[in-house]
């Protein structure tokens, strides 16, 4: 990766500009069905199920908006849902993230939390190339992150300080800086892929 982390940020902040609203109200949006859904956790052993099966095609969705942020492409708030159209690949990218990260942190947390990394672009992989199965999305997240797991885990590290603040506003401040942090993965995935992204407009800075 040749580009700094302050300089993935200036991208995201540059992205957002003009739709940190819509942003906001995507992140409401995915948060109310969430919980609607986490709602379902009350009825044993049917709720897990519920959840289970949602939650690959939410995060899809959600990536997916996210993704058309970070390149202008100007996404509806209802691309929130768009992973339900690949509802089996996203919910096998859950299902095989979710097993093979619990086996390696059945050895230790450190190996659970590389495996995390191992396979954080699957879902990226996924909504770019919707054609592939689950279990390839997965193979080419890992060859994507040889060499770059520390990389994402630093440029999550320089959130640290945003958080606090969020929390310093009891919370409310996690309404910007979750679009601020899911923009800047997107440009973390693009560039890592090779993607050209136009340099920041001078007023970004």
């Amino acid at each position: 990766m040749n580009v700094t982390y302050s300089e993935l940020r200036a991208r995201a902040r540059e992205s957002l500009q003009g739709n940190w609203g819509k942003s906001i109200l995507a992140l409401i949006v995915y948060g109310i069905v969430a919980g609607l859904i986490g709602i379902f956790t009350l009825i044993p052993f049917v709720g897990y199920i519920v959840q289970f099966l949602t939650t690959g095609a939410l995060t899809l969705g959600f990536i997916i908006f996210f993704v058309g942020i970070a390149r202008k492409e100007g996404p509806p708030i209802s691309e929130v849902f768009s992973g339900f159209s690949h509802f089996l690949k996203a919910l096998g990218v859950y299902f095989f993230m979710t097993i093979f990260t619990l086996l390696w942190s059945l050895l230790f947390i450190i190996p659970g939390i590389i495996a995390y990394y191992r396979y954080s672009q699957a879902y990226y992989i996924l909504q770019d190339n919707p054609d592939i199965g689950a279990l390839e999305a997965i193979r080419q997240s890992k060859q994507l992150m040889k060499g770059r797991k520390w990389k994402l885990f630093v440029l999550h590290l320089t959130f640290i300080g945003w958080v606090f603040l969020a929390l310093l506003t009891f919370g409310i401040g996690f309404l910007w800086l979750y679009p601020y942090f899911f923009v800047t993965q997107a440009h973390f995935y693009d560039e890592i892929t090779g993607r050209i992204i136009p340099p920041p407009h001078p007023d970004s800075f």
